[in-house]
């Protein structure tokens, strides 16, 4: 290409500033792609860790179980019947739990695990089959069992006993029957027909982490929870009816009646999955900064056409040509901010690796300027500019509902400023101008 084309043709140089824009996208997207990466190894840690420890927890109990025999006609062998199971939940149900959390590290990265003292208390109403039609003399008291939930069993650290009325029964590992729970313990507990209402209690040693759930098989359930942690997030089905949140600690209670859930009290069969209505908490780890690196990626084309329009105007106002390859060296520059960011905030907290990053940018996009324009105006231009756009963007992360809204204001007024900063440019005699003029 002629030399003196280049210089003296506006248009073309848009053109190629606006090309090398779009190909700067480019190693973006590998960003992107690095960020994900190292996300996966960060979930690849915690997963390998929450494996040892216990992963997330859901509590989904007590449920007594009843198993009968159900004789179905059959010509050939009227003897023949198969054996179903009848569910009774509790008329009542309280839990307390606290939550002890602790930070382990694999590597750089953090896990957030627990350990969970839950107490449960409660009792079952009279136990009544009328209903259901069944013979009497089909219904096997001596084989009745309780069975507890528990959705990761390594999670337990202390033996379990169920005690029903005045009477204590130790714990089997796996479920009976997987009609209501996949996971869990037995209890197995061979019973009369009973009249009256019986009372229980339990008490449960647990590992856990990042989350911990219940279920509201009660007919009233109420849970107290309390943690020395500071950023719970509730998650499930119901929120807490009250909850205190200090700076060290938190305290949350839930009531959920059966009327706020889908299966009844007393069921036959497999016909419910209960634990899709379990809630709970969520030990929320404030700082994720590859979520807040790969949102700071989606403004890259952002931060590098308006430097690059920066670097144009001051062309044009200042009569200083500068080549593609400057600006493509300028575009690197403003891409490595992202992966000095990614690399950094994996071992400081985010916002310092935001400054040590955008600051180091700074100062060598701004030296640079200096140097192939040897310019003390358009580098100290260039310098706000950048550290505007840096501020502008770190705003914008930390008031995450408003970024929208801050954005296109932001972008308004800088469309604004453009229009007022070039309103008395004659486009068309810049192209008049000789090199020598330009120099």
């Amino acid at each position: 290409m002629n030399e003196s084309v280049l210089k003296n043709s506006v248009i073309l140089r848009m053109i190629i500033i606006a090309a090398l824009t779009l190909m700067l996208l480019v190693p973006t997207l590998f960003i992107e792609l690095l960020v994900s990466d190292r996300q996966h190894n960060r979930d690849s840690a915690i997963a390998e860790v929450s494996q040892s420890w216990g992963g997330n927890q859901t509590l989904t109990g007590p449920i007594l179980t009843v198993p009968y025999r159900d004789f179905a006609e059959n010509r050939k062998d009227p003897s023949a019947f198969t054996l179903r199971y009848v569910h009774f939940l509790p008329s009542k149900l309280l839990i307390r739990s606290t939550l002890n959390p602790e930070i382990r590290y694999r590597g750089i990265y953090e896990v957030g695990l627990y350990n969970a003292r839950v107490g449960l208390e409660g009792e079952f109403p009279p136990l009544a089959l009328d209903k259901f039609g069944m013979n009497p003399e089909n219904i096997l008291w001596h084989d009745a069992f309780i069975t507890f939930g528990i959705s990761d069993l390594k999670g337990i650290r202390d033996t379990v006993s169920f005690r029903l009325n005045q009477t204590s029964f130790s714990s089997e590992p796996g479920v009976v029957t997987n009609d209501v729970v996949d996971r869990g313990i037995t209890f197995k507990m061979p019973i009369e027909m009973p009249a009256t209402k019986q009372t229980f209690s339990l008490q449960l040693n647990l590992n856990g982490s990042s989350e911990i759930r219940f279920t509201p098989v009660g007919e009233v359930t109420q849970v107290a929870m309390d943690s020395p942690w500071s950023n719970p997030s509730f998650v499930g089905n119901y929120l807490p009816e009250s909850r205190e949140i200090s700076a060290n600690a938190f305290r949350a209670q839930w009531k959920v009646l059966n009327l706020n859930r889908n299966f009844p009290q007393v069921w036959v069969g497999n016909k419910y999955k209960v634990s899709e209505s379990s809630f709970g908490v969520r030990l929320f780890l404030p700082v994720d900064e590859y979520q807040k690196t790969s949102r700071t990626v989606k403004y890259a084309i952002l931060f590098i056409a308006l430097t690059f329009v920066s670097f144009f105007l001051s062309e044009v106002i200042a009569r200083v040509i500068l080549h593609p390859i400057q600006y493509a060296l300028i575009g690197f520059a403003l891409v490595a901010f992202y992966v000095l960011l990614l690399s950094i905030s994996e071992h400081v907290a985010f916002n310092t690796a935001y400054l040590i990053s955008s600051a180091a940018v700074i100062a060598l996009v701004t030296a640079y300027s200096r140097w192939i324009t040897s310019s003390n105006h358009i580098s100290v231009t260039i310098a706000g500019v950048l550290v505007l756009l840096y501020s502008f963007l770190f705003v914008t992360l930390q008031l995450e509902d408003y970024a929208l809204l801050l954005g296109s204001i932001g972008l308004f007024l800088i469309l604004l400023f453009v229009m007022y900063l070039t309103r008395k440019v004659d486009w068309f005699a810049l192209n008049k101008l000789s090199a020598s003029e330009q120099r």
